[in-house]
């Protein structure tokens, strides 16, 4: 999150009206992240405080926001701990600001648990799961905007910017990849849509109970497995060195087992995932410290953390 396009009270004031939120209160630009534009908002309904993220779409365009926004909808209605768009009297959940795509969402109550136990990590794993099977009959489609294509497009533009040595990383892991998604393993993988980036901060808890999970904007149908290999990499490693944590593997993948049991493929393909959630986010994040945009609020990202991580993945395959 960050704030790329600044919004004046009376513009969000007259969204939260058209949405029949109640009367604007507050308004706060929020740092961290690095896609779209975010403000916390607070609105008075009735005498009392109601607390909502509005979103202003940087990257994404229109005919892109579809996807996130009636998968946040669906993964609600079906019980989930997500944030659920509000809509107009026409009943579009898609809106505009400064035009702009934009949208308005519930603020989920607790707060991010940086330090995680096995006991979080279980709690992730059970939600992760549910969320797989809840998303099997969803009617939209869109890939993964992250994915293998992407990575094959922008590891040109940030090799430039490597060592030798980190450059070499970098093309041999990108031609395993290939090599991996190219092979009948992959193909039997199951899919569906996922999440893409279950980090620790994108996950809520309250007195130890995991009571939400926000920021689907990059989501997209990719297989289960990758999303369950980000997952484990935010998770369940050191963050300092990026050495993987067996408990908290263990505790998170048996939670995640007993809502959807692992695939035969999957089982053999979990190392390789774990080194491509790495490698998309190493690039990433060289894409954002090396081609960055102008932002009133931006707080950027390592690449040197998934550098770390995706060395420890080669060196140290996980097995199941």
């Amino acid at each position: 999150m960050a704030v790329y396009t600044e919004v004046s009270f009376m513009e969000a004031s007259a969204l939260l009206r058209r949405l029949n939120l109640g009367e604007l209160s507050n308004l706060r630009g929020i740092e961290g992240g690095i896609e779209n534009t975010n403000y916390f908002v607070t609105t008075q309904q009735d005498g009392r405080p109601m607390d909502y993220v509005l979103t202003l779409f940087e990257r994404l365009t229109a005919a892109q926001l579809p996807f996130y926004l009636h998968l946040m909808k669906h993964l609600a209605q079906h019980g989930l701990p997500v944030p659920d768009p509000a809509a107009d009297q026409a009943g579009s959940i898609l809106h505009s600001v400064q035009g702009k795509p934009a949208a308005v969402v519930n603020r989920l109550r607790g707060h991010s648990e940086l330090a995680p136990t096995p006991a979080h990590c279980a709690a992730v794993g059970t939600l992760l799961g549910r969320m797989h099977l809840a998303a099997r009959d969803f009617d939209l489609h869109q890939p993964n905007l992250r994915g293998l294509a992407w990575w094959n497009q922008t590891v040109p533009v940030v090799l430039p910017h490597l060592s030798d040595s980190q450059a070499a990383l970098m093309r041999s892991e990108l031609a395993y990849q290939n090599h991996v998604a190219a092979a009948s393993p992959y193909a039997a993988l199951p899919r569906g849509p996922v999440h893409a980036d279950l980090f620790r901060d994108n996950v809520m808890f309250d007195a130890g109970t995991l009571t939400g999970v926000f920021d689907f904007y990059f989501a997209g149908v990719d297989t289960w497995l990758f999303d369950l290999a980000v997952c484990l990499n935010d998770w369940c490693i050191d963050p300092a060195t990026g050495a993987h944590r067996q408990a908290h593997a263990a505790s998170l993948l048996a939670a995640y087992g007993a809502v959807r049991p692992l695939a035969g493929a999957e089982r053999q393909l979990l190392p390789a995932m774990l080194r491509a959630g790495a490698l998309r986010f190493w690039i990433s994040r060289l894409w954002d410290q090396h081609l960055p945009r102008e932002a009133s609020i931006l707080k950027a990202h390592d690449p040197a953390h998934f550098e770390r991580v995706l060395r420890e993945r080669a060196r140290h395959p996980v097995t199941l």
